[in-house]
């Protein structure tokens, strides 16, 4: 956003006809609240409250960007959602440990259903890559990743599943966003660079899967029960 400062506010401007001066305060806004809240999150300081502003950041663009009516942009926009949701329930859970290393009963039932909403949040992101066609490639890919799918939404194997979506969405992200290969004057360019980022941001989001489990709401956690 700094480097297209004015592509940013020209397009604002153009779509909201809202003049010069709206639209830098909106790209300012959206680049400052975007970097307050990353710097928060990764020194680990008023992490739900970065949480949140990132939650109202990702809002703001969805409506801003049009992004509401792109079913595609939309998903993956709940999906970055989605990682949010975790972060804050790895913060809320550092938050309340009063005692390093004595085991508590059970999670609190705010931070459970946040771990279920984040991970059927994250699994939008693979619905956008599923592709219509009839190759073979394309078939076992799309069995595959919806089986993946699956298996992290109901909390069934989660890390396993959520582990193998990482290497698979990896793989993918670096094939198909590969905006490095094309000219910075294209437009291609940019909206691949998009893609390439925010796809990482998701993979981020099933790495705290991959970590943290996927809480008291699942197949996994009821395993234990039986």
């Amino acid at each position: 956003m700094w480097f297209q400062w004015g592509e940013q506010r020209d397009y604002i401007d153009t779509t909201w006809s809202c003049g010069y001066l709206l639209a830098s305060s909106f790209v300012f806004l959206n680049l400052l609240g975007q970097l307050t809240g990353c710097v928060l999150v990764l020194s680990r300081n008023f992490v739900q409250y970065a949480c949140f502003g990132l939650f109202g950041i990702i809002a703001l663009q969805t409506v801003a960007y049009s992004i509401l009516w792109d079913l595609k942009f939309l998903m993956r926009n709940l999906a970055l959602g989605g990682g949010l949701l975790l972060l804050l329930a790895e913060s809320r859970s550092e938050g309340r440990s009063m005692f390093a290393g004595v085991p508590t009963m059970r999670e609190s039932s705010p931070k459970q259903y946040m771990q279920l909403g984040g991970r059927v949040l994250l699994v939008l992101m693979f619905m956008t890559l599923l592709h219509l066609d009839a190759s073979f490639f394309s078939i076992v890919q799309n069995i595959v990743g919806t089986a993946l799918m699956i298996l992290v939404a109901i909390g069934f194997k989660t890390k396993l599943a959520a582990l193998t979506l990482v290497i698979w969405l990896f793989a993918v992200n670096v094939y198909v966003n590969a905006f490095w290969t094309i000219p910075a004057y294209k437009p291609m360019h940019d909206f691949l660079k998009y893609d390439f980022f925010q796809t990482m941001s998701v993979i981020g989001g099933l790495l705290l899967v991959v970590a943290l489990g996927p809480g008291g709401v699942s197949m996994d956690e009821k395993k234990k029960e039986w």
